[in-house]
């Protein structure tokens, strides 16, 4: 169980049905550097992991820069700096303002060169604000909804899926300690054991007064560079004022109610696609989905537009084939994607030799 199950406090919930689409942001390495590593006392690594544990977090607000390069191919309406889509947060540099007090109030928004889209929730209620379009969605939260399935969108977030991996496959170390929106932290390092696994290294700062996350960098094992970061250029420890949290839509603005969330926060699927499962656990963990409308890609035009962009994409893919079957493989810095002929998709921060072994054993 991750340490942040049991300090709510330290979560930072996006709320469901507007999930911030983004495997990256932040900023480049050189914004996070510091003149000079401050002189701390010592602590260890467990010691950090037990602040982590016991912090105490009743409000923050501040800036954070999110950036990520993945070795991705350039994908249509994705990626750019300065879009402020949440879309466009799959890849390149981004600067978002976040608020948090408490787990029912959060608010994060992605600023761009002509507008913002803000998620903002305030108890029950979820507004997902896009200016530029002028257009907000309201959501209304069942009391059995929570956030399940997010991607990182603060260095608390990102913190906490990484600490749910420490287990005897993980070495865990203390780093050098770095100064991070202008305040002292400590530095904690996470090395996954498994040769399988694309993560080289997981890079903590831990404020070294409150004990909450300030960055979060991830160091893929073929190169020292980030691939993935997230960082706070500015952070204060205040609780926000409830203001923040209180979204009144501006004249003009198109609203649309969206449906009520569905049990533990999850939307329906089509009824022909079956929910992903997880195969293994920590650093070789997969994800596997069946998506029948990529079977036997590429093949002749549908007259769906979407569908036929996914099929000209896929075609462009490398073909591999073995006992588990054949497809084409999609490789990252940090992930590999495998798309098999016969409609599955293997996801994971993995070899592309893990992906075959679990499409062999999934069959």
């Amino acid at each position: 169980m991750s340490i942040f199950q049991t300090r709510p406090a330290l979560r930072w919930l996006v709320p469901s049905g507007a999930a911030l689409a983004i495997l990256g942001g932040g900023a480049a390495i050189g914004t996070f550097a510091s003149a000079a590593a401050p002189n701390l006392p010592e602590r260890s690594a467990a010691q950090l992991l037990v602040d982590l544990q016991t912090a105490h977090l009743d409000g923050l607000s501040g800036t954070v820069i999110k950036r990520a390069d993945l070795g991705l191919p350039s994908l249509p309406g994705l990626g750019g700096q300065g879009n402020a889509e949440l879309a466009s947060l799959v890849s390149g540099t981004h600067t978002l303002r976040v608020w948090h007090a408490g787990p029912d109030q959060t608010r994060v928004a992605l600023l761009g060169t002509l507008g913002e889209t803000d998620v903002i929730r305030n108890g029950r209620d979820v507004w997902v604000w896009d200016s530029q379009a002028e257009q907000a969605e309201h959501r209304t939260l069942d009391g059995s909804s929570r956030p399940t399935g997010q991607l990182p969108t603060t260095p608390q977030e990102a913190a906490e899926q990484a600490l749910a991996a420490v287990a005897p496959s993980t070495r865990v170390s203390v780093g050098r300690s770095a100064t991070v929106a202008g305040r002292d932290a400590y530095e904690l390092v996470l090395e996954p054991r498994e040769s399988a696994s694309l993560v080289g290294q997981i890079t903590i700062a831990i404020d070294a007064a409150e004990h909450v996350p300030l960055r979060f960098q991830v160091v893929p094992r073929s190169t020292s560079k980030p691939a993935f970061e997230v960082a706070f250029t500015q952070v204060d420890f205040a609780r926000p004022d409830p203001a923040q949290f209180v979204f009144n839509p501006p004249p003009g603005t198109v609203v649309t109610e969206a449906e009520d969330s569905h049990p533990a926060g999850r939307p329906a699927l089509p009824a022909e696609l079956e929910r992903p499962t997880v195969v293994g656990s920590g650093w070789l963990s997969v994800l596997v989905a069946k998506v029948p409308q990529l079977a036997a890609t590429p093949g002749p035009e549908t007259g769906d537009t979407g569908a036929d962009l996914a099929r000209g994409l896929l075609g462009g893919l490398p073909e591999v084939s073995g006992e588990w079957g054949a497809g084409r493989i999609l490789s990252g810095s940090l992930f590999t994607a495998l798309l098999t002929d016969d409609g599955r998709v293997l996801v994971g921060p993995v070899t592309p030799e893990r992906l075959y072994e679990v499409a062999q054993s999934t069959r």
